[in-house]
C-alpha cells in the first residue's frame, strides 16, 4: 500500500495535545482551558463534540450536561439556547466548537465526534471556519468519522475508530498483515496499555510508520510514561498535564 500523503496537520513534527485544553480546577473543554494550553505554548488541543437539538456543534467530552456543568439534560435532546445556559465548573459557558477552531487561528484542533448528532455540525463548522488544514476528525465509529469528512469541500487528517485500531493491534501481535486497516486513516490515536497492560509495542510503531501513518497515544499524565513513549517513537501525545508534557519536551530539546 502506498502511504497517503501528508496532512498540514501533521507538519510541525512531534505532536502535543492538550487533552479538553489544560485546567486543573475541572474546566475541562471550556474556552478557559484551551486558552491556558495556549498560553503554555501548545499548538495542538484535543476536544469532543456534540450537536445540539437544533444543529450547533458544541466542545463537550459527555453526551449530557449532567456530570461537567451546572445544567443537566442530553446535548442532543437540548437547544442552543438552553445550552449555553450552562456552566462548566458553574463558571464556564459551554464553548462552541465554532469558537474553538476561530479564535486560535495558528492552532491545530483534533475533534472526537462523539455522536451522530454531531456529524453535521462538525462538518459545518470546519467549512465555515475554513480550518481544513488544521484539523484532525476522530471518532470512535469510523461510519460518524466517515460521514463527518464526506460532508467537507476539502481534506482534513482522520483519526483510527475502534475496531480499526484493534484490527491493527491483534495483526500487529500475531504477525498478520496490519495494512488494510489504515487504508481509510492519517493517524492511530490510541491507548498504550489497557487497565494496567501494555498493548502498544514498537513493533506496532514500526508497522505504522512503513505504512506513512503517525503514531499518538492517549491519555498520558505520568512523566515516566511519557519519556517511555518518546523512546518507543510515538509521533503524539494526548495529556491532562500539559504543563509536565511541556517540561518532558523541553528538556529533550522537541519543544
Amino acid at each position: 500500500m502506498t502511504p497517503r500523503p501528508a496532512h498540514p496537520y501533521f507538519d510541525t513534527g512531534f505532536a502535543p495535545l492538550a487533552h479538553r485544553g489544560f485546567s486543573r480546577d475541572g474546566l475541562e473543554n471550556s474556552m478557559a482551558a484551551f486558552q491556558a494550553a495556549v498560553d503554555l505554548g501548545f499548538r495542538y488541543l484535543e476536544t469532543d463534540a456534540h450537536g445540539t437539538a437544533d444543529g450547533v456543534a458544541v466542545a463537550l467530552h459527555d453526551e449530557s450536561l449532567d456530570r461537567t456543568t451546572d445544567g443537566e439534560g442530553v446535548v442532543a435532546e437540548l437547544a442552543w439556547s438552553r445550552v449555553k445556559e450552562a456552566r462548566i465548573g458553574g463558571v464556564e459557558p459551554v464553548p462552541l466548537l465554532e469558537d474553538v477552531l476561530g479564535t486560535w487561528p495558528d492552532v491545530r484542533v483534533n475533534i472526537d465526534v462523539k455522536a451522530v448528532s454531531g456529524i453535521v455540525p462538525v462538518a459545518e463548522a470546519i467549512e465555515r471556519t475554513g480550518a481544513h488544514d488544521r484539523v484532525c476528525v476522530a471518532s470512535f465509529s469510523a461510519e460518524r468519522r466517515e460521514a463527518t469528512v464526506d460532508r467537507l469541500s476539502r481534506p482534513v487528517a482522520t483519526s483510527a475508530g475502534t475496531s480499526e485500531a484493534a484490527r491493527f493491534f491483534v495483526g500487529g501481535l500475531l504477525g498478520l498483515g496490519t495494512l488494510r486497516s489504515l487504508r481509510e486513516i492519517d493517524v492511530l490515536q490510541i491507548p498504550w496499555r489497557v487497565g494496567m497492560m501494555p498493548v502498544l509495542t514498537q513493533r506496532h510503531i514500526r508497522l505504522a510508520h512503513e505504512a506513512g501513518r503517525s503514531v499518538h497515544v492517549w491519555t498520558v499524565n505520568k512523566r515516566e510514561e511519557m519519556e517511555s513513549l518518546i523512546d518507543a517513537g510515538v509521533d503524539g501525545i494526548v495529556s491532562d498535564r500539559a504543563d509536565i508534557l511541556r517540561e518532558v519536551l523541553e528538556s529533550r530539546g522537541m519543544w
